[in-house]
């Protein structure tokens, strides 16, 4: 079963990776993706995520459910942060285990492309300047990313 956490606090990608593999023989292979709060060329003071307590976590316990459904994967982490995060913070962690490396890495991207695009998170950038940000849209790259799977 999946590790699914929505948390203010920064994360230990390499200790939430340990906490996975401890003493475990049957894993051959890991994959992490980390996102990470991009500075928009300086002008960036600050992304903040809002979701809907409750609502997110089920929403990424039935990706990763269905992640587990369609690769033998032997372990499964999502952990994403909401706040306000400054550039250069971490926002999403993905871990995916597997015996073999191609589970745990399709794993991985198949769990970050529906955490792009069903995961209710709003994001709302804080300028630099002082100014309003803006609430940041869906991309339609990332809903292509994620009709991929359907194939």
């Amino acid at each position: 079963m999946a590790t699914v956490r929505i948390q203010a606090d920064p994360f230990d990608a390499a200790a939430e990776v340990q906490a996975l593999c401890a003493d475990r023989t049957d894993i051959g292979a890991v994959v992490t993706f980390t996102g990470l709060c991009r500075d928009e060329g300086g002008t960036l003071e600050a992304l903040e995520l809002e979701h809907y307590p409750g609502m997110a976590e089920a929403e990424i316990a039935r990706v990763a459910e269905q992640a587990e459904a369609r690769w033998p994967l032997n372990g499964l982490v999502a952990i994403h942060r909401y706040g306000k995060i400054a550039p250069g913070g971490d926002i999403v962690l993905v871990i995916a285990a597997s015996a073999h490396r191609r589970a745990a890495f399709e794993a991985a991207e198949f769990m970050m492309d529906f955490l792009k695009t069903r995961a209710p998170f709003w994001k709302k950038e804080h300028r630099v300047d002082g100014t309003a940000g803006d609430w940041v849209e869906a991309k339609d790259a990332d809903d292509a990313a994620t009709e991929r799977w359907s194939k």
